[in-house]
């Protein structure tokens, strides 16, 4: 029940007892009254009407100077009537206003008593704790509010702690993977300068080495910086229409060299119109085809490694999968894979380096520009990675 609507009752109860109380009495002596009027009215009515007198007027005024003096005999226990009547009005009114008073504290005296509790929990900074509301007033919709606010607050905090547990790891990774190459940069260096390299082939080797391991570093500092901007959604895009027969052709032919370094056998195959065109910004493109790629050869597990990338046209957008022939992921792994940190082996992940965050990447950039994301995979076989773009209507 509302607060405005107890109040309306208590107070027309406080108003309607004491008045229907006296109207009782007040009506109860009235009818008395008219009663004897009525009867007094009707003899004299009666004796005018006869026009005689037969000793009955006598008779009346003797019994009237007998009556007076019985009804002034009266007017103390009248007045002692009226009296407790009165007491027992203000009593009555007394009674009435302390149950209506009880009713309405209680009422709001216990859910402001939670509340207050409440306050204090999340002073203390506790807001693992539920706040019900067990009426249906202000004071309850007070109460509701107050635990979605809590609700709020805990999920923010959780969220929190998470975000700083997820950067804690992010530097603890990017400390242990910018360790590896340095490492090894400082051994090529230190053996160059040693001497070690006395021959041209082990010089070419040594800064090749060099330059792949400087490289690697460059990528990690590089997804370290793109992570603060996704946490911050100030990706830097640049939007244009691109022809994606031109464009993958182009981009593949950059990763198929890089592929064929590492022994990796590498297909591309163009399925889309050559006039077909997607509004993308394509250094943000490269980066998730890039990453994908990573990803792939960093889990490859084959002796001769197999990378195929397809462009297909599917109705409004065109799908690009990405198929490789890796150790796979399990299928309870599979749905986390674009979750920010998330690994699917800590250990191996731990010895083959990586952010964590490569995919999370991945996925962001897609949905920045309208598409989705999502993967196949079957243990020790290989993994598919899709993505599709809108493609740009002609009108």
């Amino acid at each position: 029940m509302k607060l405005k609507t107890r109040l309306m009752i208590s107070f027309c109860t406080i108003i309607l007892v004491p008045v229907l109380l006296f109207l009782i009495i007040m009506l109860t002596t009235g009818n008395r009254q008219l009663q004897y009027l009525e009867e007094y009215g009707n003899r004299l009515e009666q004796y005018e009407q006869e026009g005689t007198y037969d000793g009955s007027a006598e008779q009346e005024i003797e019994g009237a100077k007998t009556t007076l003096p019985a009804a002034a005999r009266m007017v103390p226990e009248i007045r002692s009537f009226l009296k407790n009547m009165a007491i027992a009005a203000v009593l009555v009114l007394v009674l009435t206003a302390s149950l209506l008073i009880v009713w309405i504290y209680t009422g709001i005296n216990v859910p402001l008593m939670k509340l207050r509790k409440a306050t204090h929990n999340i002073a203390e900074g506790n807001l693992d704790f539920t706040l019900e509301a067990e009426s249906d007033d202000e004071i309850g919709d007070l109460c509701r509010d107050f635990e979605e606010m809590r609700r709020r607050l805990y999920e923010s905090n959780e969220e929190k702690i998470q975000y700083d547990r997820e950067s804690k790891e992010l530097i603890s990774n990017i400390s242990h993977d910018l360790k590896t190459p340095i490492t090894a940069i400082k051994g090529y260096v230190e053996g160059i300068m040693d001497g070690v390299a006395d021959t041209p082939e082990k010089m070419d080797h040594y800064i090749r080495t060099i330059y792949n391991k400087a490289n690697d570093m460059d990528r990690l500092i590089n997804e370290l910086t793109f992570y603060s901007k996704i946490d911050t959604n100030r990706i830097p895009y640049t939007f244009n229409k691109i022809n994606v027969s031109s464009y993958f052709e182009d981009c593949c032919e950059e990763v198929g060299l890089d592929l064929e370094s590492k022994n990796i056998d590498f297909s591309y195959f163009n399925y889309v119109d050559e006039n077909v065109e997607v509004i993308a910004d394509a250094e943000q493109m490269k980066r998730v085809i890039n990453n994908i790629i990573g990803n792939s050869i960093k889990y490859m597990d084959k002796p001769k490694g197999r990378i195929n990338i397809r462009v297909k046209d599917v109705g409004d957008f065109v799908q690009i999968e990405i198929e490789d022939n890796g150790r796979g992921i399990g299928p309870k792994e599979l749905p986390y894979i674009f979750d920010r940190f998330y690994r699917t082996d800590a250990s191996r992940n731990s010895s083959m380096g990586g952010s964590g965050i490569g995919l999370s990447i991945v996925k962001k950039i897609v949905e920045d520009h309208g598409g989705k994301i999502w993967a196949t995979s079957k243990p020790g076989t290989g993994t598919v990675m899709y993505f599709v773009l809108r493609k740009v209507t002609v009108e």
